[in-house]
């Protein structure tokens, strides 16, 4: 008998209650693929210290990196060269797209109101997507354990775990708290989740990245594009 295969989800959030959405994305991978995904992944910091000198412990926040705070290069005049954190990014998520083990997905909610209302409509864009992921792995006859960025303050993403029934549950464990500072994963992760947002939301200021989702990512969706919830 075959043994179940392990799965692996690194998520991250993005949108705003600013402008009303709710957005979480995954980089997702089987135990088996984690060496290779990192590996790759690790060659793709490489290649940015060699062509845009940042360092390959340096934070990729997305929103912070294409947004132009920071100095992520030790060049002084790449950093003020906002045109080539795009290029840099684009670069990433090349990197994800032609990595054979990694898959992506994106799950969204809009009209999520202000404040609490924005706060409740997240919190349950994430149980619905946790159901998603557990009814794939069940159905699939997998199992799959969950990373999201964070310290495990917000209680918040602990209460869809514990709903899934234990007798039929696919998902194991709480979810596990990574700091993005010090994960690849989540950064990669953050990445894929910011390309979404722009890519639903299409702001007039961040038109160059409006296409992004699509042309990096569409063909490593698991569901062939963001999924509303």
């Amino acid at each position: 008998m075959t043994p179940p295969t392990v799965r692996l989800f690194y998520v991250d959030d993005s949108g705003s209650e600013q402008t009303g959405w709710a957005v979480y994305s995954w980089i997702e991978c089987t135990a088996a693929a984690w060496r290779d995904g990192l590996r790759d992944w690790l060659e793709l910091r490489r290649r940015l210290y060699r062509e845009h000198q940042i360092p390959a412990d340096y934070e990729l926040h997305a929103s912070k990196f294409i947004g132009g705070r920071g100095n992520p290069s030790l060049d002084p005049a790449w950093n003020r060269a906002k045109h080539l954190r795009g290029l840099a990014a684009e670069q990433a998520l090349t990197a994800i797209s032609s990595s054979p083990g990694l898959r992506v997905g994106t799950v969204y909610r809009r009209g999520t109101g202000k404040g609490h209302e924005h706060a409740s409509a997240a919190e349950d864009l994430y149980r619905a997507m946790v159901d998603r992921i557990d009814e794939r792995l069940r159905k699939a006859g997998d199992f799959g354990l969950i990373f999201m960025d964070g310290d495990g303050s917000d209680s918040s993403y602990y209460r869809p775990h514990r709903a899934l029934q234990l007798n039929h549950r696919h998902v194991i464990e709480d979810p596990l708290f990574q700091d993005s500072r010090r994960s690849q994963w989540v950064q990669m992760a953050d990445l894929v989740a910011y390309a979404a947002y722009i890519h639903l939301l299409r702001p007039p200021s961040k038109e160059f990245a409006w296409h992004w989702y699509e042309r990096h990512l569409q063909n490593k969706d698991v569901n062939a594009g963001p999924i509303e919830m």
